[in-house]
């Protein structure tokens, strides 16, 4: 049997965002977990995402959102639906107002990960998530993610 490869995690900012210390916490988090994580620069647009995640051949893209960047998120969104990969995984990490967080699970967002989210519990539901992808079924995870983003 070969085993599974390790999951491959595109880390990125789009729009003006240029926070950076959060998303290099989660990477570190991440690569200690034995994944392969991908961490592009700041200011990165919806079609460099995607393009990347094409490219890299991922199985989850990360954004971090300190402003009001992440109401760009849905375009990403959209754009992934006719030109990235599929099976991808796309979760978002920040700031977010909670009244703009259906608006994003809408958009296909798997999950919201709020400041002070448990990197464990992080972990866990990328695993989760992305081994149910790759065994074709839908994915839930065995934490709820209302318990997990505020652990």
């Amino acid at each position: 049997m070969t085993p599974n490869p390790p999951i491959r995690v595109l880390l990125t900012k789009i729009g003006l965002d240029g926070h950076d210390r959060g998303y290099r916490l989660v990477a570190t988090a991440l690569r200690d977990a034995g994944m392969e994580v991908i961490l592009t620069g700041p200011w990165m647009s919806a079609a460099s995402v995607v393009n990347i995640a094409v490219q890299e051949d991922v199985d989850v893209i990360g954004i971090s959102s300190l402003s009001f960047d992440h109401l760009l998120i849905p375009g990403l969104m959209a754009r992934l639906k006719t030109d990235g990969p599929e099976n991808v995984t796309v979760i978002v990490g920040g700031i977010v107002p909670d009244e703009d967080v259906p608006l994003l699970l809408e958009a296909g967002v798997a999950a919201v990960f709020p400041p002070g989210s448990s990197l464990k519990e992080l972990v866990v539901f990328l695993r989760e998530t992305v081994n149910a992808n790759r065994s074709g079924h839908l994915a839930i995870a065995s934490t709820p993610v209302e318990e997990a983003i505020h652990d």
